[in-house]
Formats: C-alpha cells, structure tokens, sequence
C-alpha cells in the first residue's frame, strides 16, 4: 500500500492549478500516494459532469485502500474533538482519518481540522515540500 492517502481538498487545489498542490506531482509520479471510494465519491460526480474523463480516469488508476469503517471509533474520534473545542468536523472527514490511521498511511490535507484533531487520534500528516 502507497504511504500517503491524499484528501478531497488536495485534489481540488491541484484541478484548479494551486501552486501548493502541484507538488503533489512528484508523489504521484513515484506512485507514493493513494485514495478510497469515499474520497472518490466526492470528486468524481462532479468531473464527470463537467465531462473530465481524463481526471476521472486518473482518479480511478490510483491504489485504492479498503474501507472499513468502525462506528464506534467514529463516534469516539467526534466526542474527543468536541471535549477539545474541534467542532464541525463532518463525519466524511473523521471516516478519511480512520482510514490513514487503521492502515498506516499518512493523511495530506488542506483541511485544518487535521492538524487540530491529529495528536488526539494518532493522526500523522504529510506535509507538503
């Protein structure tokens, strides 16, 4: 499995040509990073409709990781937050996080709430060079 699932947010600043996000090129090209269908299922709706095939198409070629989800954890990871002041952490995100930490992957985000929440959960990061 590839090192570093890259989130939703990432993925948008690199369609629209972000300059931070076009460092994730050389990770992509050296195959370090992958995805799961829920990141899937928040891109790809929306660039199919704008007839993207190509993005599609890259989006669909990356490692996927398996999703299971544990419920328990979830509402775990969300009474943690709001005991720590992190609110509005929707519960797609606390699934993403899950899904770094049970299969050992680092999380790149642009979404501050990761690096809120991160040391309370086991959450590890990857930061952007």
């Amino acid at each position: 499995m590839s090192g570093i699932l890259v989130d939703t947010s990432v993925w948008i600043a690199f369609f629209r040509g972000n300059e931070e996000a076009r460092t994730l090129f050389p990770l992509i090209d050296t195959n370090q990073i992958c995805t799961n269908d829920l990141i899937l299922a928040e891109l790809i709706p929306f660039l199919s409709q704008k007839k993207e095939t190509t993005l599609v198409a890259l989006l669909r070629s990356i490692e996927k990781t398996d999703l299971e989800i544990d419920w328990r954890g979830i509402i775990q990871m969300q009474m943690s937050n709001l005991e720590k002041g992190i609110n509005r952490v929707g519960i797609p995100d606390l699934i993403i996080a899950q899904n770094a930490i049970e299969n050992g992957l680092k999380l790149l985000s642009f979404d501050r709430h990761f690096e809120l929440m991160k040391k309370g959960i086991g959450l590890e990061l990857y930061e952007l060079k």
